[in-house]
């Protein structure tokens, strides 16, 4: 928290930007000063004991069986919502558990609502006399029940910031912080740009687990210098240099999700390969396990353009284009034309034309050339 806060990659009132100063008041170690963790646990059958168990009584009940919240959730239901109050992001937080509902969403559509009120868009009336401002965490909480309710505003921000926007109108889609209707994670794609990149593109849009963290990447050259990538591309560079990152290491970020693996759990590359080929008796390699991940992000994109996407959709938030006046990002925007050439050059790494159009070569690559038929056609 504190130091996405100082380099400016910490959402901040629905991704304006700046400053957060009180974040030392919202981050994990003040759960600890104040004495609400138990303890460390995990999840049931899970070895990666993450799951912080924290009670408070106090002036909200929280229980511990839920869990207290992490980076992403202190981030989306505190700083991005202006809310400095930690006792309102760990109640925010298991109302979310309780309910079944993604943190991240949540507290972007939230942030979203504040932003339209502040802007009168949204009327006391609109928000059944809810002073839906940032910074107030009482009214963060009682939105947040409101959602899982389909209570008032909430039965459209429930909808995700996209229908919602489109419901409201009067400019608020400039204020919708999403990417094919998912929200955008708190990873600014400004200070992160392969992270912005792989959010413009990929399948179900803004998705921070399968993309890569520019800045992690960097710190870790030695670990990819076998495929190559042993040279460092600065955090704020958009390029074809970022494309090929995103490339050679983003399919490994997605392999978890077509392998059926924990991301938190820290195999190494040959582990899993070694793992896969122990458990199924096929024999494995880095390279067939990199074409199933190929294989898998062409067929879902080939889902999209049947179902009526188009490159279109690969598209960032226009706010993203411009930067904060008062963080350590300003003056750092995400370049409109160099997104696209860089979405150009990361096409063509995965055999798609410049229309984000898979190739029928590349089908019959992949040996899935019967998904030819659901490619769209010139008319």
């Amino acid at each position: 928290m504190d130091y996405y806060e100082a380099s400016g990659n910490l959402p901040i009132r629905n991704f304006v930007g700046g400053q957060f100063p009180q974040v030392e008041g919202i981050n994990s170690q003040s759960m600890y000063k104040k004495g609400y963790v138990e303890k460390m646990d995990s999840c049931f059958g899970c070895p990666v004991r993450c799951k912080k168990k924290v009670k408070l009584d106090q002036p909200w009940k929280v229980e511990s069986m839920y869990g207290g919240p992490e980076y992403e959730t202190l981030a989306a239901l505190g700083s991005n919502c202006g809310v400095d109050q930690i006792e309102a992001i760990m109640k925010a937080n298991e109302l979310c558990c309780r309910y079944g509902m993604d943190t991240i969403s949540t507290g972007v559509a939230i942030s979203f609502a504040m932003e339209c009120f502040e802007k009168r868009v949204l009327t006391l009336k609109d928000t059944d006399g809810l002073e839906l401002t940032f910074g107030n965490a009482s009214a963060m909480v009682e939105m947040v029940e409101r959602i899982a309710l389909r209570k008032g505003l909430g039965d459209l921000l429930a909808e995700g910031t996209k229908r919602a926007a489109g419901v409201i109108g009067k400019g608020s889609e400039e204020w919708a912080m999403q990417v094919k209707g998912e929200e955008v994670p708190m990873h600014d794609p400004r200070y992160k740009q392969g992270m912005g990149l792989h959010y413009s593109v990929h399948a179900t849009g803004a998705d921070h687990c399968t993309g890569i963290h520019d800045d992690l990447v960097n710190k870790k050259l030695a670990e990819w210098d076998r495929i190559g990538l042993a040279e460092s591309v600065p955090v704020y560079e958009m390029s074809g240099r970022k494309a090929r990152m995103l490339y050679e290491v983003g399919l490994w970020r997605h392999m978890c999700n077509y392998v059926g693996l924990c991301l938190f759990v820290p195999w190494s590359n040959e582990q899993i390969t070694q793992a896969v080929e122990a458990i199924t008796g096929w024999p494995m390699s880095s390279w067939k396990l990199m074409k199933t991940v190929e294989r898998g992000m062409t067929l879902a994109r080939i889902f999209n353009l049947r179902e009526g996407f188009s490159s279109g959709d690969d598209t960032l938030p226009r706010r993203f284009a411009s930067s904060p006046a008062d963080s350590n990002l300003k003056g750092v925007g995400v370049d409109p034309e160099k997104l696209s050439a860089a979405q150009k050059v990361y096409y063509q790494m995965l055999g798609w034309d410049e229309s984000g159009v898979p190739s029928y070569g590349r089908l019959v690559e992949l040996n899935v050339e019967w998904a030819a038929q659901y490619l769209p056609t010139e008319k």
